[in-house]
């Protein structure tokens, strides 16, 4: 399966008796940014002559193991519980994979480009659940996913490392990533059967939050050829604190704070170096040398090392996080503001919602009195996965909600103060509050707005109380994959399979007409999908899908 780009060819693989797809996996699409090329604007690849293979996927992004990243061999198994808070994943990551369906067509199908979530730190196109062949068959399109880099190595701003080039300069590495993917996609979607005027960006938490960036950002905005024509968003938004109400939780932080995180990071790393006693001295070095020889030895240091620090050091200090750096330039200084004055890509956009989104992080009751007070959560990232990933969904329960979750918010339905309610007010702070904010504001300018609400949560028990329609759980039915992955095992059974399948097809039936057309409208679907702030609810019984609208929220 040979095709052709500007830099050389690349031969992947006839899955054709499998799954029906052909697919190109671990396809560069901009040169390792190692060395002198860390912190900087993705540059094309370097060419290649000889056939290259294309059949494997390429590493994941450097980044520390959490739930959610790879184990020691770059996929899903056992060792992702040796390497949680351990530096795994490679700098040498800006690769993406490309799936379609085993047979020319006779007009170019759509490309669907999809962004990882992971909290902008971690996550990997290997992820068993992001495999496109699925969804590619099933809808006879093209799915893409893509590699960017994570973390500090995707997010920085820090004052030593300017050096007057505005996209350098921004410290929105990952956003320049994922904008060069979109490049790379619009030069080569049609020798892969792609058609480049139906590319529709789709990301999910994470993912879809630097979808909203790109979608606001000044920098692709100005562009007179359009990188993308349709946006799906689940579980995501891009609000600063100036448009939320209050007391809810913005994901769009000024950019003096960011700059703040990166001098931080330099000074905790000259500390931990031994070239410096303490920050004060830290920050007299810094003086002392300049920016230059500071970039120059922080793009020495190992991705180990740095990582080392941002564990060990930035995050008792509330500092490693990462997201969009609202720069201007790259990312909108208000993104809501944005859309609001017209300043955007005006394309069709589909958002998406999970009911219970929150039960994923109740770790976050502790943030404030009013959501409890004390993490919501029992059991450490290490101890769940070592159950998750071996637990027997056929088998009578092998554990109960009083070891998942702390007495105080038992029982889970207790009104205003159970493990529910607590759940549910935290998603009205946070992904709710910046789903509507986004989703309001675009409608001001355009009427092309979808949202659905995934209520999904026939798990078997007591995981349909501890997690119910969760955070990310929506991914396995857009995408078609219901094998082994994180959450599978506590997740799927045989009596719930005929529903999740049917929902699975309808929800991604629904995904390609909106591919296809910029509609999410269409004939199987039996209901009508109503526009913002009306949504349609998927959902299944243990038998069928379950689908119809809401017209209030």
């Amino acid at each position: 399966m040979q095709r052709d780009t500007t830099w050389g060819p690349v031969i992947g693989s006839d899955d054709s008796g499998s799954h029906g797809t052909w697919s190109w996996k671990g396809v560069p699409y901009a040169r390792p940014p190692v060395g002198a090329l860390r912190w900087r604007a993705p540059q094309d690849p370097q060419a290649w002559t000889a056939p290259r293979d294309a059949t494997a996927y390429a590493p994941a992004c450097v980044q520390t193991g959490r739930l959610y990243s790879p184990g020691l061999h770059n996929r899903y198994d056992e060792t992702i519980g040796s390497t949680l808070g351990k530096t795994v994943g490679a700098e040498d990551c800006l690769y993406l994979n490309i799936w379609t369906p085993a047979s020319t067509a006779p007009k170019p199908r759509a490309v669907i480009v999809f962004v990882h979530g992971g909290s902008n730190i971690t996550g990997y196109t290997a992820d068993p659940v992001y495999d496109g062949a699925t969804f590619a068959r099933n809808e006879d399109a093209v799915v893409v996913s893509v590699n960017y880099r994570l973390g500090i190595f995707g997010f920085l701003n820090l004052s030593s490392l300017k050096t007057g080039d505005r996209n350098d300069d921004s410290g929105n590495y990952a956003l320049l990533d994922i904008v060069k993917a979109l490049e790379f996609v619009q030069a080569h979607a049609a020798s892969f059967g792609g058609d480049p005027q139906r590319v529709v960006l789709m990301g999910q938490s994470a993912g879809a939050v630097n979808v909203y960036a790109l979608l606001t950002s000044p920098m692709v905005t100005a562009r007179a050829k359009p990188l993308f024509h349709r946006v799906v968003a689940l579980s995501g938004g891009i609000s600063t604190a100036a448009s939320l109400p209050k007391g809810a939780i913005a994901g769009v932080l000024p950019a003096s704070l960011w700059a703040m995180r990166g001098e931080a990071l330099l000074l905790e790393a000259l500390v931990a170096d031994g070239r410096a006693p303490d920050a004060a001295a830290a920050r007299k070095l810094v003086a002392e040398h300049g920016p230059g020889e500071m970039a120059r030895w922080l793009r020495s240091r190992s991705p180990d090392a740095l990582l080392g620090v941002v564990r060990a050091r930035l995050a008792a200090r509330g500092m490693a996080a990462s997201n969009p750096v609202a720069d201007g330039w790259i990312v909108a200084t208000d993104p809501i503001a944005a859309i609001r004055a017209g300043r955007y890509v005006h394309v069709p956009v589909l958002a998406g919602h999970t009911r219970d989104e929150t039960k994923l992080f109740p770790q976050l009751f502790a943030i404030r009195p009013d959501l409890g007070g004390t993490s919501g959560r029992l059991l450490d990232d290490a101890a769940v996965f070592a159950l998750v990933s071996r637990y027997d969904a056929e088998a009578a329960p092998q554990t109960t909600i009083e070891q998942w979750v702390p007495q105080v918010y038992l029982p889970a339905s207790t009104p205003g103060t159970g493990f529910d309610a607590r759940a549910a007010e935290l998603d009205r702070l946070w992904f709710a509050a910046i789903r509507d904010d986004v989703l309001n504001a675009l409608r001001t300018q355009q009427s092309q707005v979808w949202a659905y609400e995934f209520e999904w949560d026939a798990l078997p028990p007591p995981f349909d109380s501890i997690f119910g329609a969760a955070h990310t759980f929506d991914l396995p039915f857009v995408f078609g994959n219901f094998g082994p992955s994180l959450y599978s095992r506590i997740l799927f059974s045989r009596s719930n399979e005929p529903g999740r399948l049917a929902l699975s097809r309808a929800m991604q039936a629904a995904l390609g007409a909106f591919a296809r057309t910029g509609d999410p409208n269409h004939a199987s679907l039996r209901t009508n999908w109503p526009v913002w702030p009306g949504r349609l609810v998927f959902d299944a019984d243990a038998a069928a899908a379950l689908i119809g609208s809401r017209l209030e929220h």
